[in-house]
């Protein structure tokens, strides 16, 4: 077998990491960790080139009669996967929660040269026997990773490369990893980024088919935030029996829905008072549900038990436990441990001005503080406020959302306070609850507070400085408690000093005022590409992946909309996608022509032709732009000094000559 390093040297770089005399391997902390288990702790030889255990027939025939439903559920997501990567010269394998090889998927073909380098059933690969590896990183650390050829603590496996993502049961625990090798692939890691969003996708499918299998004598629920896309692909998967508890989640609702760690009612979940939830999977219908906790709308149906009585429970189903300690968690201990790990994205962003936001969004919460957002449209200001409320005392109460800017102004009043029975003509008859009712003990998060008119600011002060609101036409006040998150895109402090809006309203709601960069200017841009592909990768219900060039050039690209244009963007892009991979040609074709570079640019720069036909003026300021840039190495700080204008202005003008930066390595 050939090898990345010879064996020896290997070896030697191995014993240097470890001892701290080279960097780790990748730079990674992750890897480093699990060279150092390897090394010390199961005193591996970094230098064998002996391949893996592997299992007797009969051995491994006993362990895929124990794991006969995993494997059902998992076989038509191993093929699909194989499908897609067979090209490349990868196989798919699949093993049980202790790295047993139980399934795989490889080209005849390739069948000896996969068996030499040990890629094949039966083959073991914990990390104590084979150390550092995909599938015993994945068995060690329970998330995701890459290991490319030399990442390897063993020389035998030098050549390969190998991306794994675990997967849950519908309890928490681990029940098997998903690997995708290949014996040889180019020596840079970006090479397998794509393969890596494949592995972590199909991994999630296997997860939702095994938790259908394993509750299907309970009513499920299928949800998702789109009404088009409960039927395609749900993301919410809840099974409760037939009392109404809650049975499994899978990991999806886990991460949206607070609290489903431990016992629940389905009713302490969704505000179904108008429908009782059972009724919806008789007639088979969508239904909107409203999350108590959040006040969002879920699109869901309901699917009756199969094959066996509701009341009969889950055959094999296991109570709801912590993926890493196995342990049962009790309601309390999911009460203790709410440590508002709902701003935990945010204060771990890579981006300094976010990750304070939230630590200041994190001390304010819960002290009966009014906070203001002030960010661009599109910069996530709704996002953020639901985190917020996520991660104070009140995450288990409504949160109530208001656009004010959306809303006719005659609307408004009516929307907010509500209105009395007769109140006016084409009122209900029984009167109507408003928004700020509705959010009481909870909070009350009120978009574009710029927007509102200043007879309705006098109303809305009212309900803050005496906590009581009136409804329209009514004569008794009701008493509420609540907390008001606000966000704008205008300048409030301004607009009160010219009158059009109430000072002592500005300065009732700015208790705390924090301000969201936009998109062009955060340092995280890349994650967030990522993890927004991802998203709307998984939606359109098959494997995808982003092109590295294309995803380079959407970091350097302005984002006048910000997230929500490049969410919209990436939504398009997948809906359209006629390959495993996303490339530019899939983009909208105003945005494509925005990314488009021109060859005659030396800068890797262009302008659209309205833009190029402007007059000398415009190219004039082009080209000044495209000078400091390029002498300050496209850092904005530097360039936009260099021209004296601010760095807003600067990103302002590079959208409007549509100036994108070079290609990223």
């Amino acid at each position: 077998m050939p090898y990345a390093l010879a064996p020896t040297r290997h070896a030697a770089r191995v014993r240097d990491a470890v001892e701290g005399r080279v960097p780790a391997p990748s730079g990674s902390a992750r890897l480093a960790s699990s060279w150092q288990r390897s090394f010390e702790r199961y005193q591996l030889d970094p230098g064998s080139v002996i391949g893996p255990r592997v299992l007797s027939a009969a051995e491994l025939r006993e362990i895929r009669e124990r794991e006969e439903s995993f494997l059902r559920a998992s076989g038509q997501c191993l093929t699909r996967l194989h499908d897609v990567v067979r090209d490349a010269d990868y196989c798919v394998m699949l093993t049980d929660a202790h790295g047993v090889t139980i399934d795989y998927r490889i080209d005849r073909e390739r069948r000896n040269d996969f068996k030499h380098a040990g890629l094949h059933i039966g083959s073991c690969w914990s990390e104590s026997e084979e150390g550092t590896c995909g599938i015993a990183s994945v068995l060690a650390d329970l998330a995701p990773i890459t290991v490319h050829k030399t990442d390897h603590f063993r020389a035998a496996f030098t050549t390969l490369t190998c991306s794994a993502a675990p997967i849950f049961a519908p309890g928490g625990e681990l029940i098997g990893v998903l690997d995708a090798s290949a014996v040889q692939s180019p020596d840079g890691r970006e090479s397998q980024r794509i393969v890596n969003q494949l592995v972590r996708q199909s991994a999630t499918l296997i997860e939702d088919g095994y938790f259908l299998h394993r509750t299907s004598s309970c009513w499920i629920l299928f949800g998702h935030q789109s009404r088009n896309y409960v039927e395609a692909q749900p993301e919410l998967l809840i099974a409760f029996d037939e009392n109404g508890n809650v049975v499994a989640a899978n990991r999806r609702a886990r991460e949206i829905i607070p609290g489903l760690e431990g016992p629940r009612h389905i009713d302490e979940i969704f505000d179904s008072s108008h429908v009782q939830l059972r009724d919806i999977g008789r007639i088979e219908a969508i239904a909107s549900l409203r999350l108590r906790a959040s006040g969002a709308m879920l699109y869901a149906r309901i699917r009756a038990p199969l094959g066996r009585s509701a009341s009969a429970g889950v055959h094999g189903a296991v109570p709801l436990r912590d993926a890493r300690d196995g342990h049962a968690m009790r309601t309390t201990r999911a009460e203790e441990t709410h440590d508002r790990s709902a701003l935990g994205p945010f204060l771990r962003s890579a981006d300094a001005h976010v990750a304070e936001n939230a630590r200041i969004a994190q001390r304010v919460v819960g002290k009966r503080l009014p906070i203001l957002l002030l960010g661009e449209t599109g910069a996530g200001k709704e996002v953020f406020a639901r985190a917020i409320h996520d991660a104070g005392p009140r995450h288990n109460r409504p949160f109530v959302a208001v656009n004010c800017g959306a809303l006719p102004e005659s609307l408004i009043e009516s929307e907010l306070f509500g209105y009395a029975p007769g109140a006016f003509t084409g009122a209900r008859r029984h009167g109507a609850r408003g928004k700020i009712a509705l959010a009481d003990g909870g909070t009350l998060f009120l978009d574009e507070i710029g927007d509102m008119p200043l007879a309705l600011q006098t109303r809305l002060l009212r309900v803050l400085a005496e906590g009581e609101v009136l409804p329209l036409g009514g004569e008794t006040p009701l008493r509420v408690d609540l907390d008001v998150i606000c966000a704008t895109h205008r300048d409030l402090a301004q607009m009160a000093a010219a009158g059009a809006f109430r000072d002592d309203l500005y300065y009732r709601l700015s208790g705390a005022v924090l301000t969201l960069p936009p998109l062009r200017e955060r340092r995280d841009i890349g994650t967030l590409i990522d993890a927004v592909f991802a998203e709307e990768a998984q939606a359109a219900g098959r494997p995808l992946g982003l092109d590295a060039a294309l995803a380079a050039q959407l970091a350097d690209y302005a984002w006048p909309g910000n997230l929500r244009q490049l969410r919209n963007a990436m939504r398009y892009a997948c809906a359209v996608c006629d390959t495993v991979r996303v490339e530019a040609r899939h983009l909208s074709a105003d945005l494509a022509a925005q990314l488009a570079v021109s060859p005659c640019d030396p800068c890797g720069a262009t302008a659209p032709s309205s833009e190029r036909a402007t007059g000398q003026t415009g190219n004039a300021e082009r080209a000044r732009i495209l000078a400091a840039l390029t002498t300050h190495r496209w850092r904005p700080d530097a360039a936009a000094a260099a021209l004296g204008i601010s760095r807003a202005t600067l990103y302002r003008r590079i959208a409007k000559h549509g100036i994108v930066g070079p290609h990223r390595a």
